[in-house]
């Protein structure tokens, strides 16, 4: 747990993402990623320089998951967390019966969550997004969009005057993993039908591979290189 801490609290730092007097809200799927974040925040909110609180808010699908042993998890914590049910998954396997359902999906979720972190006073909404993640997207983009581009690791959402920060991008995706078996993560199974089976998976599966049999580093190299480009927000940090 410490190195996961120390690393976020790095990228929290060197990218400004946590001012005084911010609360977050952590979107919290159930997910290893979301899961570990707010055990990472919560900690780090109890003696971060700077004052913020945080919350975990759930956006129920419609899979009938079960989220009693995540409250169980905020109550031990000391975190509010708040569960609101959806019918994103209705939208996009019953009634749109899409062939590509995951682009749809994310942004349906995000403004359902913005939305969600306003009613509950939130100027800030934190994602769970990992090191292994900008690498992913990184090569999603460029394989199938002919684009250099990446989520920013802070983004200003003018409509709602709310920011999304993503404070794990220095964390590997193997860490959360030992995080979550080390401290007994309570995570929630994914029902969603198309789990596994994506372009993300594809792209995890070549990036390994690629380090593994090629290039030696390779992830520490396109992290730099995307560090170090023009894509937007991912140069303003402090060195």
């Amino acid at each position: 747990m410490k190195k996961v801490v120390s690393l976020t609290r790095r990228a929290i730092e060197q990218y400004n993402m946590i001012e005084d007097g911010d609360k977050i809200a952590v979107g919290v799927s159930g997910g290893k990623d979301s899961l570990v974040l707010l055990n990472v925040l919560a900690e780090l909110s109890r003696y971060y320089p700077k004052k913020f609180t945080v919350m975990g808010l759930t956006l129920d699908m419609g899979y009938d998951a079960d989220y009693s042993k995540v409250q169980k998890m905020c109550d031990d914590l000391g975190v509010e967390y708040k569960v609101k049910k959806t019918n994103i998954k209705e939208i996009i396997f019953d009634i749109r019966e899409e062939s590509n359902p995951c682009s749809l999906c994310a942004k349906m979720r995000r403004g359902a969550l913005n939305d969600m972190a306003i009613e509950n006073g939130c100027n800030k909404v934190a994602l769970g997004h990992h090191n292994d993640d900008v690498l992913e997207t990184f090569f999603l983009s460029l394989m199938h969009e002919g684009r250099i581009h990446c989520f920013s690791p802070v983004t200003y959402l003018d409509r709602t005057d709310m920011y999304q920060i993503r404070p794990m991008i220095y964390v590997r995706e193997r860490d959360i993993r030992g995080v979550v078996k080390n401290y007994d993560i309570p995570v929630v199974h994914n029902p969603c039908p198309a789990d596994g089976y994506t372009q993300r998976q594809y792209m995890k599966d070549l990036i390994k591979r690629l380090e593994k049999e090629m290039y030696p580093g390779l992830r520490k190299r396109l992290f730099r290189a995307i560090q170090d480009s023009a894509i937007d927000g991912w140069s303003d940090y402090t060195k």
